[in-house]
């Protein structure tokens, strides 16, 4: 079995690494294992530097669970959005070191960090939904409104627009940019430095700065799931139904 995520100590900073050996999907199993090793750094009270492998952030949720369309599904993307809310209101600093594609969930995740470096390269930084069918989810619609530059906003949500790194840093989905070689090693000094932080004042003024943007994520998340379960059940029903119409057109 993979081991989708590792932690590690670094000094006074945990590294938080995702890698299922391929693109970092968004599993259940893998927002779990994130979230468990949040848990950790939480109880050790320091600072996160949250990254994911070689070329690859993350290519945002599992699409063998997306295409089941089952509690899986609901469980999945309800997990994947309380992880951005839980970075976004986590009481330690998280930096994220994005190595390389981050999209669609991968994106929101990057969008949810306190402070966000990328690798250099031929990389996509992009909410995809639209341009593959999918309604932009309202907890990322919320996401996306709190860290995007307002003028990349609708550019981002409405026209799913890719961003190489450098654009990234206009768009808002990163700080900045490194080379590859050094992505870790500035994201842990950065992360380090933070340290510096009185931790209690950080945890408040982050609740206090960003309450409004949790609010109607986590509003904005119950809507979705509504939504969901109201399309699953009517899918549902079809499906039964289909049977019972076929014979009685046959009867005709």
């Amino acid at each position: 079995m993979i081991k989708r995520v590792t932690y590690q100590r670094e000094g006074s900073v945990a590294v938080i690494r995702m890698d299922d050996g391929k693109v970092n999907a968004m599993s259940p199993d893998m927002i779990a294992a994130v979230g468990s090793a949040l848990d950790r750094a939480e109880t050790e009270g320091v600072p996160v530097v949250l990254t994911g492998r070689s070329g690859v952030f993350s290519g945002g949720f599992d699409l063998s669970v997306m295409k089941s369309a089952g509690l899986d599904t609901l469980r999945m993307l309800r997990g994947g959005f309380e992880l951005s809310a839980r970075l976004l209101a986590f009481p330690y600093p998280v930096v994220v070191a994005c190595n390389g594609h981050a999209i669609a969930m991968g994106a929101f995740l990057v969008l949810s960090a306190d402070y966000r470096i990328g690798t250099d390269g031929d990389f996509a930084l992009q909410a995809n939904e639209v341009a593959i069918g999918l309604t932009l989810p309202r907890a990322a619609v919320e996401i996306c409104r709190h860290r995007l530059t307002p003028g990349y906003f609708d550019r981002v949500a409405l026209l799913s627009e890719s961003f190489d790194p450098r654009g990234a840093v206009a768009a808002g989905f990163l700080d900045r940019v490194v080379d590859e070689d050094v992505l870790l090693a500035e994201a842990l000094e950065h992360a380090e430095g933070l340290t510096r932080l009185d931790m209690r004042a950080h945890a408040r003024s982050k609740q206090r700065v960003r309450a409004g943007a949790l609010r109607a994520i986590r509003k904005g998340l119950a809507a979705d799931m509504r939504e969901l379960t109201l399309l699953g059940a009517r899918k549902l029903l079809s499906a039964r139904l289909a049977p019972a119409s076929a014979r009685w057109a046959r009867a005709r």
